[in-house]
């Protein structure tokens, strides 16, 4: 899936990509890790959330954050 199809995400500092070792990409949400009312993935493309935040990340960057899925992960093949 393109990160054009994330919806809002694609522009919130709260999303990091997940790409895995079968060639997908998913849209991880940042906030879940301190607050559960936040899905870890969402359903895709969101068109509103109460967590959205536009703008630049604590880094500096305006992308989302990439990162690949350790081939070790218990949940990788059902992603």
């Amino acid at each position: 899936m393109s990160s054009d199809n994330f919806g809002i995400c694609s522009a919130c500092v709260f999303q990091s990509l997940v790409h895995t070792t079968r060639g997908s990409t998913f849209s991880l949400c940042e906030r879940s890790r301190e607050d559960s009312r936040y899905p870890r993935y969402p359903r895709v493309p969101v068109s509103a959330c109460s967590g959205y935040s536009e703008g630049r990340r604590s880094d500096g960057t305006e992308q989302p954050a990439e990162r690949a899925v350790p081939e070790d992960d218990p949940l990788a093949g059902e992603r």
